[in-house]
């Protein structure tokens, strides 16, 4: 974003931008999305992802927004999409997440009662919590020179580097500390970190009400179901008693099911591995006459892989199918798995 179009943008009266409604607090609003989450960006993958829990159903639905190249935001407490919306459309313009975040409070007409984080596909990380947030109610963000976090309470911008962390109506401020420092040390993707850091939050106490719902949001360019989107994980838990350990199942069979295969995991089909399916394929679809496989084979020939490939796709393996006489052996273990 030029300069100038920067600074007009920062000007611009509270009145002169779209405003969210209601312009008056409902009387309900101190039962709406308190929660915690952490934004972060993946400076190896260029991933940038949202992980979020609270005492809210479909937190999912309201908090976690993404767009691959672009930024992250989350936007809680009393939610007001035009954080996620009109924040990625200023940050794609060349804004950074500090400037877009400052940009939209701005015209917020309810910003007190906001939470928000937002981190930029370059890594510039913002957080800001409102005066009128529940306690305890703060934010964290990675320290710009990478070492350690930045800590800020009510009414102020922090900003920092790589991710940011905010909770509001915490036990305590556990719960942010944990998200952060869980986050720094983790190791592995994105996706794994986030889920780590939720987890860590949870441990520090969390919300003060207890747990309902969860999300996992984590874009990547071309990352989605046979590269034609970007949602790379985008995972949900509307309502549950655990909503994080239901999230952490949800993303193990995202990852079984969407993730292509590692190739350390392939294994030739051999005569032995060709024994244990081959009965599948000969008595599979059930309920239907035709079965995959008319009769054995012995050996993994193109009539077996032809069998094989038609059974992967009806049982939803497809990102992992292949005709070159390799098999994934997490595929593999699942599905003798479902047959014991």
């Amino acid at each position: 974003m030029r300069p100038a179009a920067l600074a007009a943008l920062l000007l611009l009266p509270r009145a002169a931008a779209a405003q969210q409604r209601p312009l008056t607090p409902p009387s309900h609003f101190q039962k709406l999305a308190h929660t915690y989450s952490i934004v972060a960006y993946d400076s190896a993958t260029g991933d940038l992802g949202v992980a979020v829990e609270s005492k809210f159903p479909n937190v999912g639905g309201i908090v976690p927004w993404g767009r691959a190249g672009v930024g992250a935001v989350a936007t809680q407490s009393l939610g007001n999409t035009a954080y996620g919306e009109k924040g990625l459309d200023l940050i794609a313009q060349g804004a950074t997440a500090e400037e877009a975040l400052r940009i939209v409070m701005r015209s917020d007409t309810m910003l007190q009662d906001r939470q928000v984080g937002m981190v930029d596909a370059h890594g510039n990380a913002a957080s800001f919590t409102g005066t009128r947030t529940f306690d305890w109610a703060g934010g964290r963000v990675g320290a710009p020179d990478g070492h350690g976090n930045v800590l800020g309470g009510k009414g102020a911008v922090i900003v920092g580097h790589g991710f940011a962390a905010q909770a509001n109506i915490m036990v305590s401020d556990q719960t942010v500390k944990n998200l952060a420092e869980t986050f720094e040390r983790a190791q592995g993707s994105l996706a794994d970190r986030l889920m780590a850091a939720l987890e860590a939050g949870q441990a520090g106490g969390g919300d003060r009400r207890g747990m309902q719902s969860a999300a996992l949001l984590v874009v990547r360019k071309n990352g989605g179901y046979l590269g034609a989107n970007d949602r790379f994980i985008d995972i949900r838990v509307y309502d549950a008693p655990n909503p994080i350990t239901e999230l952490k199942r949800l993303l193990a069979l995202h990852k079984l099911f969407f993730f292509p295969s590692d190739p350390k995991n392939l294994v030739p089909i051999t005569p032995e591995i060709v024994r244990q399916l081959e009965p599948i394929l000969l008595r599979e679809p059930v309920n239907q006459p035709a079965k995959w496989l008319r009769q054995p084979r012995g050996t993994a020939d193109s009539t077996f892989l032809a069998a094989l490939r038609d059974f992967m796709y009806w049982e939803n393996y497809d990102v992992r199918v292949r005709m070159d006489g390799k098999i994934d052996r997490e595929v593999l273990d699942d599905i003798l798995k479902k047959r014991r």
